[in-house]
């Protein structure tokens, strides 16, 4: 992040004009080996271009696209000139602010510049003395408090004060006004009464402006000897405008608004009655920005000068903030959107600005001026597609016969093929009162619908997704939020599916497995609403058994799945570790993934035969091949009766050499499924879902009572516990983590938990507490430097002393490629290494398991990943240590023999894969496995090993 600094700033500067000025600039920055001489041609062509005269006696001079090639480094200067110079033919300036830049990073600087010129600093600038005062005219901050509709949240459903917070937090949040950490500075000691049912709490750190949200539940909630139903959050620092505040809080204080506020349920209402800033209920048009370095002075100067042009007023606002004037340049760039945010636009009913909308959105899709690379705006399209969009949608594309095998099996049947659904409506509706009642028609359908299925379903798990999809429709803050579309005269339709899909988006975008299928689970109960509205029929199921055919299968659609009727799964995307692959092995229903868009484009009469053991599929197979297929599926159902008749033996191979073999669980009820299905211990209990399962912070007594509950289903087996794997890409809804631009290289795993030390000491204390001396293993998650696995072990240290623990081992995740190349150091001072191979052939391979085009080629068998896992298991041996698999990769058939054969100690896999792999190993041979591994670190590529293995 750029910033101002005074040794940044270049006090009493002399230029007798424009030109002379712009050369004192660029020596400056050659001096300061940003630039190479040649960007002077880049800052007179932007300046023939159009003037970069800010205001206020300001100047930001900066080069156009072409001259990029001459910065060296991004960059900002800024140049005092006292006597001031003429820039413009009419303005003059005494401090020019230029710009090297190679990114959009200049954005912030622009935005410090503008609040700036929200106050009169021309004659500030020009006697400044020295550039500490230049620095802090331009950072001093205007005395201010934001009051607006959309910091208001009514119809709440909350369960204690903490809720009454976070709802309170996240609204600050949202709008950008506080930093991720302003809802620890809020004390439930520290609430005020105001009135009867009317509180209020303040904080005074992470706070960037001052601000209030107010926060109103569905239902009064019991609290210190009284009732609360209305919080009033306050977001105060030093810039707080007192004289505002202070008539907010007489405002509050008059009994008649505590009746006022018990009876209304409109935000907009709220606004009005405490004299906060409404969303003006105008026609309205959004569009993403494509701009490569976003909003910036000259794309902003086209939209006023077009702007300018009607008479109606013309307000805008960057992903659902605060709307300013679209006619003002230096609030244009005060909201410093950047490329891919979405600016709304308003315009006055009854005016010539409405007849602006369309005008505006044109220009800012053509780029206000510049060349662009256009972003496709699903937000301004009348069609949706449910999942990922496919890179193409013909007839002709060609089908591979050939995918990613993802759970074990044969079958076959008549393909039933579900494309993603593409939906027709009008962006704008008939009037605000009819586009509601079809709104209200159409969730009281759909839930009358789930309501059926939950009913129809015996599996409890299927009922609690489909009551998650019905607590997502009782929603108020989704309600809240379609209707802020209905109130813009946008159509039932359109209000509910850009609300659906911005929301899963940034669901979408954390990247995270398990929260990813909540993005799908939007989506999917959006998909239903919308065919509800526009009209479509629902897809029928075949009466016969069939092999489901979709671009990928989501949360939903495994709900409905008839066991029974689906033979089979083909997908177009994903890979093993894909959830649509988990999911297909937990129901234990043959799936071969990742086959390309061709096989959407299969005759839906055809009969498929796939084979979920290499991958392939066959259309319209002969008939010797259906008799063959049904043989060996017949001797498959008996290899797994029969491997669970054995499943509490021990995995042994002819040779006499046994592996350990556990279950990864998440949930701590699964434990006793686990030890019934033959394993031998937990080798991987992912506490985060522990976590999850809570609506706040665990306790310590909680989460004691939690890992008791796994150590007692275990009855003496050991248990490999990962401490708290949350961050940007997993955050909790009690913990809120700062949105990175990469989550998965952010504040993840250790790296958080050691920033939140206390957070660690809890956990760790509750599973020592609940050990009692019994095998309890204890390792850290994304550890990448020796630092940070001694200073995670230095506080369990701390805690041992006082909770001592006399059957404890403690390790790492190697899930990081630094390391398992550390190993040899780290393996000197663990007790035990855990691979988690999912995530190590990602950060290896830099690819995305998650990603749908990709995805299938982050196969943990590459040799990369091979040579990782045997230097580790090579470090660990030679200080007498262990070393297991907790990836998907341990329940491979075809990379069980790989990881035996690099000498693993322990492999731990799903529930339901332990008995096939036990009797797997019990067949094999480990000297010739040790052979066959050396021969596979000697390979080029994944498919390679696949072969070897063969």
């Amino acid at each position: 992040m750029l910033v101002l600094e005074p040794q940044h700033v270049h006090m009493h500067q002399h230029a007798g004009d424009k030109a002379e000025a712009l050369q004192c600039l660029i020596n400056i920055l050659v001096e300061d080996q940003l630039v190479t001489p040649e960007y002077l041609s880049g800052l007179e062509a932007r300046e023939q271009q159009s003037a970069t005269y800010l205001g206020q006696g300001i100047a930001i001079p900066h080069g156009t696209p072409q001259s990029r090639e001459y910065i060296l480094k991004t960059g900002v200067r800024l140049a005092h000139f006292p006597e001031g110079v003429v820039w413009d033919g009419e303005n003059t300036i005494y401090l020019a602010v230029v710009i090297a830049a190679k990114s959009d990073e200049h954005l912030q600087v622009l935005q410090i510049l503008t609040r700036a010129l929200s106050k009169d600093v021309n004659e500030q600038v020009k006697s400044a003395q020295s550039s500490e005062q230049i620095i802090e005219i331009l950072q001093a901050q205007p005395h201010s408090l934001v009051l607006h509709e959309n910091l208001i949240q009514t119809d709440t459903f909350v369960e204690d004060i903490e809720d009454f917070f976070w709802n309170a937090s996240k609204l600050l949040k949202q709008q950008k006004l506080v930093d991720p950490g302003f809802i620890s500075q809020l004390d439930p000691q520290n609430t005020i009464q105001i009135q009867d049912d009317l509180w209020s709490i303040s904080g005074t750190g992470y706070v960037k402006q001052p601000a209030v949200s107010i926060v109103k539940a569905q239902q009064p909630l019991t609290f210190q000897g009284s009732t609360i139903k209305t919080l009033i959050c306050i977001a105060a620092n030093e810039q707080l405008d007192t004289d505002q505040f202070n008539r907010l809080m007489d405002v509050l204080f008059q009994p008649q608004v505590q009746q006022q506020l018990e009876t209304e349920q409109s935000s907009n209402e709220i606004a009005k009655l405490v004299g906060a800033e409404t969303i003006p209920d105008w026609p309205s048009r959004s569009i993403v920005l494509a701009n490569a370095h976003g909003l910036h002075a000259r794309p902003a100067t086209q939209m006023v000068n077009l702007t300018k042009t009607f008479n109606g007023d013309i307000q805008v606002s960057v992903d659902g903030g605060s709307f300013v004037s679209a006619k003002s340049l230096t609030k244009l760039l005060s909201l410093g959107c950047q490329r891919g945010q979405m600016l709304t636009f308003i315009a006055e009913p009854n005016t010539d600005a409405t007849d602006a909308l369309e005008q505006i959105i044109l220009a800012v899709r053509q780029g206000l001026g510049e060349e662009v690379e256009a972003i496709e705006d699903q937000l301004t399209s009348n069609s949706s597609l449910n999942g990922s969009q496919l890179i193409e949608e013909t007839d002709s594309v060609e089908i591979s016969h050939c995918g990613i095998a993802a759970s074990a099996g044969l079958a076959f049947g008549p393909a039933h093929i579900i494309k993603p659904k593409k939906f027709n409506y009008d962006r704008f509706g008939q009037s605000l009162k009819t586009e509601k009642e079809k709104l209200e028609i159409a969730i009281h359908t759909v839930k009358n619908t789930i309501h059926q299925f939950i009913a129809k379903s015996t599996s409890k798990d299927i009922k609690q997704i489909f009551l998650a999809h019905l607590e997502m429709l009782d929603d108020p803050d989704l309600i809240k939020q379609v209707h802020q579309g209905l109130n813009h005269n946008l159509s039932a339709a359109a209000a509910w599916h850009e609300h659906i899909e911005k929301a899963a988006k940034a669901q979408e975008g954390l990247k995270d497995k398990l929260l990813a299928e909540r993005a799908a689970d939007l989506r999917d109960i959006g998909d239903k609403v919308l065919a509800v509205l526009c009209n479509e029929p629902e897809v029928e199921e075949p009466e016969q058994s069939y092999i489901l055919i979709m671009h990928d299968v989501g949360p939903g659609d495994v709900a409905r799945l008839n066991k029974d009727r689906v033979a089979g799964i083909l997908t177009a995307v994903g890979g093993s570790s894909a959830h649509s692959a988990i999911v297909a092995r937990a129901l234990g229903i043959p799936a071969v993934v990742g086959a390309g868009d061709g096989v959407l484009n299969i005759d839906p009469h055809a009969v498929v035969l796939i084979n979920g053991d290499n991958g392939e599929f066959e259309v319209n197979p002969s008939a010797e091949l259906i008799e063959n297929a049904i043989r060996e599926r017949e001797y498959q159902r008996l290899r797994r009766e029969e491997a669970e008749r054995h499943a509490h033996e021990p995995a042994i191979t002819v040779d006499q050499h046994q592996i350990e073999i556990a279950a990864n669980v998440g949930k701590i009820l699964d434990t006793a499924k686990a030890v019934s299905h033959g394993a031998e211990a937990i080798g991987l209990l992912r506490t985060e879902l522990v976590f999850m399962s809570h609506n706040s912070a665990p306790d310590e007594k909680v989460q004691e009572k939690d890992y008791r509950h796994v150590l007692d289903a275990l009855a003496g087996r050991p248990l490999v516990v990962r401490t708290l794997d949350v961050g940007g890409d997993k955050p909790l809804p009690y913990l809120p983590i700062a949105t990175e631009e990469n989550p998965f290289l952010g504040l993840r795993g250790i790296r958080l938990t050691l920033r939140r030390p206390n957070l660690l000491r809890q956990q760790l204390i509750a599973l020592l507490k609940a050990a009692d001396n019994r095998p309890l293993r204890i390792m850290f998650p994304m550890v990448g430097r020796v630092e940070e696995w001694r200073a995670a072990r230095a506080i369990l240290d701390e805690v041992l002393q006082q909770y001592p623990c006399s059957n404890l081992e403690v390790g790492i995740m190697i899930e990081v490629p630094s390391a398992a190349l550390l190993a040899p150091i780290l393996a000197k001072e663990v007790d035990f290494f855990s691979i988690g191979t999912n995530d190590l052939t990602q950060y290896t391979m830099a690819i995305d398991r998650g990603h749908p085009i990709l995805s299938a080629e982050a196969d943990g068998l590459h040799p990369s990943i091979l040579l990782l896992i045997d230097q580790t298991v090579r470090a660990a041996h030679a200080n007498n240590k262990w070393v297991g698999i907790c990836g998907e990769l341990a329940a491979d058939p075809k990379a069980v023999p790989v990881l035996m054969g690099l000498g693993v100690d322990e492999l731990s896999m799903s529930i339901t894969s332990i008995p096939l792999v036990k009797a797997q190993i019990r067949t094999l041979n480990y000297a010739a496995c040790q052979e066959l591994a050396q021969k596979a670190l000697l390979c080029d590529s994944a498919t390679a090993v696949r072969t070897l293995v063969e």
